[in-house]
């Protein structure tokens, strides 16, 4: 792969500012998706080389904690603009190891970087308040303090934006970090050291650390110098991330998990509007994202003009290797992700539903799967029932609102969820009754820095994004200055 920096891709650990392989007695292959070409390989570190990253991040963490908000933003925004500087290449990166066309991996890379530039400036305002006593001659207050030694553990579908939006918040709020990325996308993860090096961060500050995946996770979330633990994956894993915790030192966390997101088409909404909105939500990332919309339930009387215009404009997308061109949908991540979408599809199909564009593997070969639109889908479907990470989408008929939002809400998740509507009373009356996060109104752009991203119910804990994505990295800290016997002066 060609570079125009070559430095950023990088085949070692990154520990207390050093690039490191340590006593890993084995390494384990990346491939590229697309081809299942090896494309590098990483070092497995044992048990006693994490625990080295927490020592360094604990020991870093001392003396990072008080350098001035101001600093710790200058060299945040300098990490920023050098992500930026070096988009085209990240891009390609990540494009290589995670299979997802450039030009979407090039929008992560800028995703990623604008929750560095915007944590680095609201660092500047994480105030702490003064509050009216109660106790005659006291002064009350709060400051916010930073948690310490933050544990960031990421999945392969975002490799790089999901370490930038944690790491900036933590990095902000004067915690260090020990980042575990998905070993399917590490480059990306070590990409991003690579930047946080050239940018100035001191020894320690960022490390990222590799290793035989539950091993890795429980030393970090039991070691008692972790602090707080910020998790996205799977539901299952996020449960054992919480079981790890329990059997630790109380600590923080905060879990992005799992979700099977609705998309409601009302009766009243714009078709053509309909269809863009659930082509966008469901094919990025071939469909892996948890927030992608897996369950499309149309008004009965716009069920059948929708599934012919969204079956022609799914049939239309362009499937292909990350570096073609005009390329929309790559390849599934891995062997077992191929497998379970065949059998999810075969199952749709032998309980009735209508296959009405795709429904196999792609001619390419490999992981590739063609685009499916799953017409007819019920309840006790595969495709309709779980969360799919596929480029396939289920699709069902409703006759009135309250149908739609109880086979909305009949999930134990709750991400997100797309609504298409026009009636201003239809619109409140879903996002008021959708037991869902977060919720997009005609559109698909929704997330972004300033919001607050997270789930609820089995879709996690806490948020990422927004003021409330530093809340997992501080700790509020009363105080109650008493009466000195002297009136207080500047």
């Amino acid at each position: 792969m060609s570079l125009d920096h070559p430095g950023l891709f990088k085949s070692l650990c990154y520990v207390d500012g050093r690039w490191v392989r340590g006593d890993a007695v084995r390494s384990i292959a990346v491939r590229n998706p697309a081809n299942q070409q090896e494309i590098g390989a990483v070092p497995m570190l044992e048990a006693p080389q994490i625990s080295q990253a927490v020592t360094a991040a604990q020991r870093a963490f001392e003396s990072w904690r008080h350098v001035p908000v101001a600093k710790r933003a200058a060299l945040l925004l300098r990490w920023h603009e050098l992500v930026m500087r070096h988009r085209h290449d990240l891009a390609r990166i990540l494009s290589l190891e995670q299979g997802k066309p450039l030009a979407e991996a090039s929008g992560e890379i800028g995703y990623g970087a604008s929750f560095i530039e915007w944590f680095a400036h609201e660092s500047r305002r994480l105030n702490g308040r003064t509050i009216p006593t109660h106790i005659d001659g006291a002064h009350l207050g709060t400051i916010l303090e930073p948690v310490g030694v933050a544990a960031l553990i990421t999945p392969w579908n975002f490799p790089n934006a999901m370490i930038a939006r944690k790491a900036a918040a933590a990095l902000a709020a004067g915690c260090t970090v020990v980042v575990k990325p998905a070993h399917e996308t590490p480059f990306s993860a070590l990409s991003l050291a690579q930047l946080a090096q050239e940018a100035g961060f001191p020894p320690g500050v960022f490390n990222v650390v590799l290793g035989e995946p539950q091993m890795t996770m429980e030393t970090l979330v039991r070691d008692p110098r972790v602090r707080t633990v910020s998790f996205t994956g799977s539901t299952r894993v996020g449960g054992l991330v919480m079981q790890a915790a329990a059997r630790s030192n109380i600590k923080k966390i905060s879990l992005e998990l799992g979700g099977n997101a609705p998309f409601i088409v009302t009766e009243d909404a714009d078709l053509e509007q309909a269809v863009r909105v659930a082509l966008a939500a469901k094919f990025q990332t071939s469909g892996q994202d948890c927030c992608a919309a897996n369950r499309t339930l149309v008004a009965r009387p716009l069920y059948e003009p929708f599934v012919e215009r969204y079956t022609e404009a799914v049939r239309a997308l362009r499937v292909g290797a990350a570096f073609e061109a005009d390329v929309e949908v790559g390849p599934l991540m891995h062997q077992a992700a191929f497998d379970t979408t065949v059998a999810r599809v075969e199952d749709a199909r032998a309980k009735g539903a209508r296959i009405t564009v795709g429904g196999m593997p792609h001619a390419r070969g490999g992981w590739f799967f063609e685009p499916t639109v799953i017409a007819d889908a019920t309840p006790g479907m595969r495709a309709y029932d779980e969360e799919d990470f596929a480029p396939i989408s289920a699709v069902s008929p409703f006759d009135t609102l309250d149908e739609a939002i109880g086979r909305a809400n009949d999930t134990e998740y709750g991400l997100a969820a797309y609504v298409c509507a026009t009636r201003a009373d239809t619109i409140f009356q879903l996002v008021r009754r959708l037991d869902f996060a977060m919720i997009s109104v005609n559109g698909v752009r929704f997330t972004g820095a300033p919001i607050p991203f997270g789930g609820m119910k089995a879709s996690g804990l806490g948020r990422e994004g927004g003021l409330e994505g530093f809340e997992p990295f501080v700790e509020t800290k009363y105080f109650c200055l008493g009466d000195l016997g002297l009136p207080l002066t500047v």
